[in-house]
């Protein structure tokens, strides 16, 4: 049997070759779109909303250097039985208000659908997760692993929680790691530039989508003269 499993090209980052992958964080109908469970509970989607097209620019730029492309999905089930608020006595209030108020991104529902401007190809994986990191119980680390992949390269949203959440999850799973500063949103701009500082700081690489792009074209060059 054929396989269309894509496996990583290796770029150079800082003098050192490695295999990369792209994780795009929870970019679903549900926390980002009009219509969705966010908006419907008056949460301003729109910081969301204007980092769409650098994602959609970064997730282009990895498909046409082959780099492979891992979405995680966040969802839950329609009966409530994996809600925080079944395992966790203490919450902040206005997590659990949420939760208690509107379920959000239900499995099987338009809500919990990855958006239209970025929807996912036949090649790419998807990583149904239920917590706020893609490692927390899911099957990520052994697909990554699988296809010797070295480096996460992060977009998608929040920035301050499930973006920072799982790239430091990765870091500490022994993945070197680069946050892609324009191609992520946080509702909560203070937050936003606290996570790009201590990912500075303390886990990895900040770059942009330009940026990141120039670390590719050695890449493609290559590609170009294989072809």
């Amino acid at each position: 049997m054929q396989s269309n499993l894509l496996t990583p090209m290796p770029i150079n980052i800082r003098g050192h070759d490695v295999n990369p992958a792209l994780v795009v964080i929870d970019v679903q109908n549900g926390f980002v779109s009009k219509g969705g469970s966010y908006d419907q509970l008056g949460i301003d989607v729109s910081r969301y909303r204007q980092a769409i097209p650098k994602m959609a620019e970064l997730i282009a730029l990895c498909r046409s250097a082959g780099i492979p492309i891992f979405y995680t999905q966040a969802v839950r089930e329609k009966s409530g039985i994996d809600l925080l608020t079944n395992t966790h006595k203490i919450l902040p209030k206005s997590r659990e208000e949420r939760i208690r108020k509107k379920p959000i991104c239900v499995r099987g529902t338009w809500d919990a659908e990855i958006v239209d401007e970025l929807k996912p190809s036949p090649e790419d994986h998807i990583v149904i997760k239920r917590r706020d990191s893609a490692f927390q119980d899911t099957e990520v680390g052994v697909w990554l692993k699988s296809i010797g992949v070295d480096i996460l390269v992060f977009c998608g949203i929040d920035t301050s929680i499930c973006v920072e959440t799982s790239l430091r999850d990765a870091f500490n799973n022994g993945y070197d790691v680069i946050l892609i500063s324009d191609a992520t949103a946080s509702g909560n701009t203070k937050h936003f530039e606290s996570s790009l500082e201590v990912v500075r700081e303390y886990y990895g690489l900040v770059m942009d989508v330009k940026e990141f792009s120039q670390h590719l074209l050695p890449q493609k060059a290559e590609q170009r003269k294989r072809q």
